[in-house]
């Protein structure tokens, strides 16, 4: 029976921005993985060279603080981690599909590069909304007035016309 790999909204949920690079915790992607976070680490140990300052960092105490506020992250003391988690970017994260050597690393890889590639995707098509927009105000900007009275003229013909009192059928007094 084949594994169930991760949702493509449960990564997306564990992508955070931090120090300009969108980027997953060790401890997430531990989980992903089917791993402990202690086995994950120490591969990346064995394999230091693979992972420049740009694939990976360490996150301060005011970054780990920041998150556990900010995403409920585990605090701790209850049996915690002893060492600062570990930020891993994209590359880092496609570097780790070298390190950890199973079909379920692989598969869970394409997964969160896909996740990835969606983000990018929206934040691109976020932006694209945001220029049109901008252009469009610009354009009103110089032309409100007479697209307030076409507003206006379009309101008047939407309206149902006024009653007119209704004559009274019968005898007038």
């Amino acid at each position: 029976m084949a594994e169930e790999l991760p949702s493509s909204q449960l990564i997306e949920n564990r992508i955070f921005n931090l120090r300009g690079h969108r980027v997953m915790l060790d401890s997430h992607l531990a989980e992903l993985y089917g791993v402990t976070t202690g086995n994950l680490n120490k591969a990346v140990a064995r394999n230091a060279q693979r992972f420049p300052d740009d694939f990976m960092f360490q996150l301060t105490k005011e970054e780990r603080t920041d998150l556990k506020f900010q995403n409920g992250i585990s605090s701790t003391g209850h049996g915690g981690r002893r060492y600062l988690p570990r930020a891993f970017t994209q590359e880092g994260i496609a570097m780790l599909s070298g390190v950890l050597r199973s079909p379920r690393a692989i598969q869970v890889n394409i997964a969160i590069m896909r996740a990835f590639v969606r983000l990018r995707e929206i934040m691109h098509l976020n932006r694209e909304l945001a220029s049109k927009l901008s252009e469009l105000e610009r354009k009103l900007g110089k032309h409100d007035e007479e697209i307030q009275i076409i507003f206006k003229v379009i309101k008047q013909l939407m309206a149902p016309p006024p009653e007119k009192p209704k004559r009274r059928i019968g005898f007038k007094p």
